[in-house]
């Protein structure tokens, strides 16, 4: 018996997962709070002038759970209210709902290959140098060809445009990188009519839409379907608003398909079926191993956003959403304002249909897409990268790609960099205990733990990790855990205790430290560093800590000024908000003014000043923590997360952590005049958002956002945090929570002062007499 190819294989066993997830991804339906805050959500868009009206559904792989019309699909020349089976120009859905499945089909069936080059099944195709351009490079967006067609063709008609675009040249060579273009699908709709000899309306009919039993889609609407049609521009409706398929007389590969909210739940809910139909005997649309395929990038790994076929892929939709890499679900949106969502992981899907060119073209889908979007993601828990490659295992090139550590570009070397150029001679002949996480690694993208444990004559005998875990992505108290690469367990210093079980240290020569800091006093990976020299005292050890940069600056320091006596996790040490010392600096601070008296011993930095910031120094980025993924976050963490612990959201659970600050009960455009008002060394916008996890969770938040502004003065470290408590505290003062802010604020007479109601410039002449007697005793540990 012949066997199975490898890659068929593959696909079932790919098929097996997304039929039968791994991880426990459950997530509740809509409650009647989550469907208020969905109304919310929606009105205020509307009100917003964002758009006239939508349509929103979500369910899951079996039933709907939610459906709701709100607002007008027509405004102008007359008004006409949304019902939920309001018709859509799906304009750019047109792609993954018709396109792709007809493609996929093809493929199933086994009358065109994704590996073939397209001049195979349309020779006119191969002009101009297009011949090694791929069906699955056209399905991808990787074939090269520019995004549209600059001008109309010469010749009107289907001919015409198909014509044109067989004479355009590539603009990159097929496979290198994404350019999203009508032209590729424009070209799938033909492919789809010359190997089946039927029109692609005709085909998608009978082989998709009446099959799932999409009795409202299709292309061209009839003029029943046309009267109850979302209207695009002023006075258009139920005929395409693209340019591409207006020309092709509505009938086009990337465009010119219209549906309801209902009909594109019952697509979504085949997909989530392994390609079966929710009817009575099921039909089956796409082969299980296909559903498979669309949810693994098909673009180049080394640069986001990926690719699938046909769809773009996302995260799923869990609380951690943001920080997971863009793989397990897929979406697709169009330009005049629809979108679908397919999460395989937690078998849910989203449906958001919007008029939002109506009636001008100026109107904005994006804010509503993200709301809902990270409502729905609030109701399921965290997940991590395994727990994907679980349910969809062809994922895992891209998650190991996410993963990827950087590579330096100097000028800088790292204490680890330093080490090794020693070839490790300070460690030579010691068992060692290793202090790290991901933000551990040497210029060419290894981890401390694996350049250690290959050093000659070192010995890797323990490892252990801070706060957030050894991969820096978990956000709760965490268990000890096992490094798969070395075989050695991960002793966790955020678990049931935060400090070295003694039973860790035993036969351990040294420790060794080498975590990448965030420069900000409350930061705990400054406790575990300060934790660390004790075990090493007590124990009897050296500590050698491999320096590393102040992201910040290590010249600029301020802020409040811990209080002594209030020593605790987030706060090892009486220093300011922001100390201006490197991880090398601080151990000698805390070792001798704190009386720890270990031998440390600091492998000091090549290059370094203390005035670069972290991107000068050319050695590569990770995240620091889950929510501190950008540099730009950084930037603002010290400041935003003084008021963290007051009843506000600081941005947890949205792409934008520490950049927003909002709750339910702010006014936004007030709040941000008033902020503006302080010159705070940025620019403040009114915003809306949803919070996946923590403070606020699931619910709309009004607020601002935060923007670096260029022409605005240099504002002294803490204004701006001090600034925000101040504008809070005296717009909102029976709602803000001033005095949850006094842990992070750390100086009790700057948060007296606060509480009190001083001006800030009272409150920073406070701070700045607290920074002038720090002075003197930081520049006694400057070694930069």
């Amino acid at each position: 018996m012949r066997g199975r190819p490898l890659r068929a294989i593959v696909h079932v066993v790919v098929a097996i997962a997304l039929l039968h997830p791994v991880a426990d991804t459950r997530a509740a339906p809509p409650d009647a709070r989550t469907r208020a805050e969905f109304a919310r959500i929606v009105t205020g868009q509307i009100e917003a002038g964002r758009l006239p009206g939508a349509v929103v559904i979500t369910g899951d792989a079996n039933e709907v759970q939610y459906r709701q019309a709100f607002g007008r699909r027509m405004i102008e020349p007359h008004q006409e209210a949304m019902t939920v089976d309001t018709v859509f120009d799906l304009a750019s859905l047109t792609k993954v709902i018709a396109t792709t499945t007809a493609i996929m089909q093809l493929v199933d069936a086994g009358r065109i290959q994704l590996d073939a080059p397209v001049m195979r099944y349309w020779p006119e195709f191969a002009a101009r140098g297009k011949q090694a351009v791929t069906v699955r490079q056209l399905l991808a967006h990787t074939s090269g060809l520019q995004a549209d067609l600059k001008s109309r063709p010469a010749s009107d008609g289907r001919v015409g445009v198909l014509n044109e675009i067989a004479q355009q040249r590539l603009y990159a060579a097929p496979g290198e990188r994404v350019i999203y273009s009508d032209l590729n699908f424009a070209v799938l709709g033909e492919l789809v009519e010359r190997i089946t000899h039927q029109p692609l309306d005709i085909y998608c009919a009978e082989h998709i839409f009446v099959p799932l039993g999409m009795r409202d889609t299709g292309f061209r609407p009839d003029p029943e379907h046309a009267a109850r049609s979302a209207a695009t521009t002023a006075g258009r409706r139920g005929k395409v608003h693209d340019p591409l398929a207006t020309w092709m007389q509505g009938v086009a590969g990337n465009a010119g398909l219209f549906s309801t909210a209902g009909d594109l739940a019952r697509f979504a809910q085949m997909l989530l079926n392994g390609g079966l139909s929710t009817a009575t005997p099921p039909v089956r649309i796409l082969s299980a191993s296909t559903i498979a395929t669309l949810a693994v990038a098909a673009s180049p790994l080394s640069a986001t956003p990926w690719r699938g076929l046909g769809w773009a892929l996302t995260s799923p939709l869990v609380s951690d959403r943001d920080r997971l890499p863009p793989v397990g679900a897929i979406e697709h949106t169009g330009y005049t304002g629809t979108g679908i969502w397919v999460d395989f992981i937690t078998r849910r899907f989203a449906v958001i249909l919007t008029n939002r060119v109506h009636p001008d073209d100026k109107g904005d889908a994006g804010p509503l897409r993200a709301q809902i979007i990270a409502v729905m993601a609030s109701q399921a828990p965290p997940l991590t990268p395994a727990d994907i490659r679980a349910v969809l295992p062809a994922a895992a090139p891209a998650i190991a790609a996410a993963s990827q550590l950087p590579t330096a570009t100097g000028p800088v070397k790292s204490g680890l960099d330093v080490l090794e150029d020693r070839q490790f001679a300070p460690l030579t002949g010691l068992r060692i205990g290793l202090v790290t996480n991901r933000t551990g690694f040497d210029a060419t993208g290894r981890r401390t733990i694996d350049v250690l444990a290959r050093a000659p004559g070192v010995t890797l005998a323990a490892l252990f990790s801070p706060e957030h875990g050894l991969n820096s992505d978990v956000d709760e108290p965490i268990g000890d855990s096992l490094d798969p690469a070395t075989g050695l367990v991960v002793h966790s210093l955020y678990g049931s205790m935060r400090s070295f079980p003694a039973a860790s240290l035993e036969g351990i020569d040294a420790l060794v430290f080498d975590i990448q800091d965030a420069g900000v006093r409350f930061f705990t990976y400054e406790t575990t560093l300060g934790y660390a020299l004790e075990a090493a005292a007590a124990r009897g050890i050296p500590l050698f800590v491999l320096d590393r940069p102040n992201p910040l600056g290590a010249d600029r320091f301020g802020g409040p000024v811990l209080d002594e006596g209030h020593e605790s996790f987030t706060g090892y040490f009486a220093l300011p908000l922001q100390p201006g010392l490197t991880v090398g600096e601080l151990a000698a601070l805390f070792n001798r003014e704190h009386q720890v008296g270990a031998d440390l011993r600091v492998v000091l930095m090549i290059n370094y000043q203390r005035s670069m910031r972290f991107a000068d120094t050319g050695l590569g980025w990770v995240p620091l923590s889950p929510n501190l993924r950008t540099l730009a976050q950084v930037d603002r963490y010290p400041e935003v997360a003084m008021i963290e612990a007051a009843n506000v959201s600081v941005g947890r659970g949205t792409p934008m952590p520490f950049e927003v600050v909002g709750a339910p009960w702010i006014n936004a455009a007030e709040l941000a005049t008033a902020l503006n008002a302080l010159h705070l060394g940025a620019r403040f916008e009114a915003v809306d958002f949803v919070p996946t996890e923590s403070t606020w969770r699931g619910r709309l938040c009004h607020g601002v956002r935060i923007v670096r502004d260029a022409n605005a003065s240099a504002a002294g470290v803490g204004r701006l945090g001090l600034g925000l408590a101040v504008a809070l505290h005296a717009l909102y003062p029976g709602r803000f929570d001033v005095d949850a802010t006094r842990d992070a604020i750390g100086s009790g007479a700057v948060w007296q002062a606060l509480r009190d109601g001083a001006s800030l410039d009272q409150i920073e002449r406070i701070a700045t007499a607290e920074n002038n007697a720090f002075a003197p005793l930081r520049e006694k540990y400057l070694r930069y």
